[in-house]
């Protein structure tokens, strides 16, 4: 299950960019939390603690706890925004949850084992297709990741969404085809060297099949 975390946030009287502005200039950000067949509740959090957990990793895939007048609400990140220019986090949506939420997240994808690819010691590449794959699951069981063992695999191999092992009550969202997550590639001089074979053996049959033509006439 992913980590969880607490927030102290303030209930929001006064909403607007005046409102935001005066916020942040006093360290806190807007957001707001919505769901669960509830009205929006507008709030105030601390930026420095926010930005800190957004960029620590797996902030939208972590649920967390805010405590907010006197409640303590479990919520989910669904979006945020930052400043364009500066990066500047912005404001925050949080859904509520339950235990009995089920939530679509994107989970990261981890690799372990590439020492033991005789594809990748032999020069290969692993080429990632899917960084992160897209779930449905309960909201209070989120993966933290999902790990693909490359032992054994050989260039030309490919790892499909069937390789994942899902924990119960997980769903993979696209279940219409066993999608790629990556492949162990041929190095660049590897393919030169394999179009060049595949070229002078396709003019070597040529020349063979120009030598018969010749012959018979």
């Amino acid at each position: 299950m992913s980590k969880t975390f607490t927030v102290k946030a303030e209930a929001r009287e006064k909403v607007g960019k005046g409102a935001a502005r005066h916020l942040r200039r006093t360290g806190m950000i807007p957001a707001v939390i919505y769901g669960d067949k509830q009205d929006p509740l507008p709030i105030a959090i601390p930026y420095k603690e926010t930005f800190l957990a957004l960029h620590a990793g797996g902030f939208m895939t972590h649920v967390g706890t805010i405590e907010v007048g006197g409640q303590s609400i479990q919520v989910l990140p669904k979006d945020y925004q930052l400043e364009p220019v500066r990066d500047f986090l912005m404001h925050v949506d949080f859904l509520r949850v339950s235990e009995k939420s089920r939530v679509t997240v994107e989970v990261p994808v981890h690799f372990e084992n590439e020492e033991a690819s005789p594809g990748l010691k032999r020069g290969g590449v692993l080429n990632v297709v899917r960084h992160e794959v897209e779930i449905e699951c309960p909201a209070t069981a989120i993966p933290e990741a999902f790990t693909v063992d490359l032992t054994g695999l050989e260039i030309g191999d490919s790892i499909h969404a069937s390789a994942l092992t899902l924990p119960k009550n997980v769903e993979l969202t696209i279940t219409d085809r066993d999608f790629t997550i990556a492949t162990i590639a041929a190095p660049a001089a590897l393919r030169s060297e394999e179009d060049e074979a595949e070229e002078a053996a396709a003019a070597a049959e040529s020349a063979e099949a120009q030598a018969e033509s010749d012959q018979e006439d």
